[in-house]
């Protein structure tokens, strides 16, 4: 259960490469933040108070929540077919938890004072304070599960009130993260009560993108070299449930900006600038159209090639989306006053970019290091 039969893609420069990356670049981050404080942020007064870095947490997090709920499919749904996905589930939600949860504490002024003065605040009329206290029941469970995952297999791990735990939490979690956008009403281009589900939603579709391209990565992108279990897994219930989530999400995003491009409500006006965007292309028809073309289809669905390309786009498709969401939703000021004229523009600074390379390489280290120590496939 617990040595390091698993070889890695290019020996241990995958995990070499991934240590020196977070080495590098968090040691860049710090020297800046220790000299220049939040100046090392391209975030303004005048309404832009989350740059890259919420961007890049936000993803993570989600991604976290989502992989824990595919893993739960097997634990708590007792859906079989999800088991030989389970633990490599788990790795990754703990990777993409670190890697968000390494990035806000950067971006927080006092991110050890934030974890106690939020959940002691008792404003339990915010959802960011229940929010909190999800986070960190759902950390802890994963922590179980994950120590006891080095002892047990897969169906041992089904075992006892802690899946279900990990899996009200990651559900509370994706949930209540919607909830804290939704509900602001002084930012129409977030508020609306549909915002959990479109979170929710995002969620398994990261997740599902994360396990397959993850998992292919491990066996050097061979469909013959997957186990027979993964290999089952990918060609049926993974692929059909893929395109559903896939076509979901399209639903959703182009009810919002169809909605947002028709209404003629203060705030709303940003989806003028963000559809015009030459990335706002790329996400509709490369990173959402074309996957879920790829995963419709019966004859290109269960090409491993295919089911790749149609997770890595998704994932890029993902990440564009939650950039154009979380500052598109600060582009117009809150009580737009005289202070400011039209809409707040953004760009990342050179420490906030390399916030993001931070985090991808935290995250693929820690997922390198279990899938070289311990075994996934049982």
């Amino acid at each position: 259960m617990t040595t390091a039969a698993r070889k890695l893609p290019g020996g241990f420069g995958y995990l070499g490469a991934a240590v020196l990356g977070f080495v590098v670049t968090a040691g860049f981050v710090l020297a800046n933040l220790m000299s220049n404080g939040h100046r090392a942020f391209n975030t303004t007064n005048d309404g832009i108070f989350w740059g890259l870095p919420i961007v890049v947490y936000d993803f993570f997090l989600l991604s976290s929540t989502g992989l824990a709920l595919v893993a739960c499919l097997g634990l708590v749904a007792g859906i079989k077919d999800f088991m030989p996905l389970v633990k490599r589930c788990l790795w990754l939600a703990l990777a993409a938890l670190a890697g968000g949860g390494a990035t806000l504490f950067l971006e927080l002024g006092a991110p050890f004072k934030a974890m106690y003065a939020i959940p002691l605040s008792f404003q339990t009329a915010s959802p960011l304070f229940w929010k909190v206290l999800f986070v960190v029941v759902f950390a802890i469970s994963l922590l179980l599960l994950l120590a006891k995952s080095l002892t047990a297999t897969a169906e041992q791990l089904a075992e006892g009130a802690v899946p279900k735990v990990l899996a009200f939490t990651a559900l509370g979690v994706t949930l209540i993260a919607g909830a804290v956008f939704g509900m602001m009403g002084m930012r129409p281009f977030w508020f609306g009560g549909e915002l959990p589900v479109v979170f929710l939603v995002e969620s398994f579709l990261g997740a599902m993108s994360f396990g397959i391209f993850f998992t292919y990565l491990v066996y050097g992108f061979s469909a013959d070299r997957l186990p027979a279990g993964v290999r089952k897994l990918f060609d049926g219930k993974m692929s059909g449930l893929f395109a559903i989530v896939i076509a979901l999400h399209a639903a959703f995003v182009l009810a919002r900006v169809s909605t947002g491009l028709w209404s003629n409500l203060d705030g709303l006006q940003v989806w003028k600038v963000i559809s015009g965007s030459a990335l706002f292309q790329v996400e509709i028809w490369l990173c959402i159209l074309l996957p879920l073309v790829l995963m419709l289809k019966e004859s290109t669905r269960r090409q491993a090639g295919m089911q790749i390309l149609a997770s890595a786009l998704t994932l890029v498709g993902l990440f564009i989306g939650r950039y154009e969401f979380i500052i598109g939703g600060q582009m117009v000021a809150p009580f737009k006053g005289s202070w400011t004229h039209g809409l707040l523009s953004y760009t990342p600074s050179m420490v906030e970019w390399a916030m993001l390379v931070m985090a991808v390489c935290l995250a693929n280290a820690i997922y390198a290091f279990a899938e070289s120590r311990y075994s996934m496939d049982d």
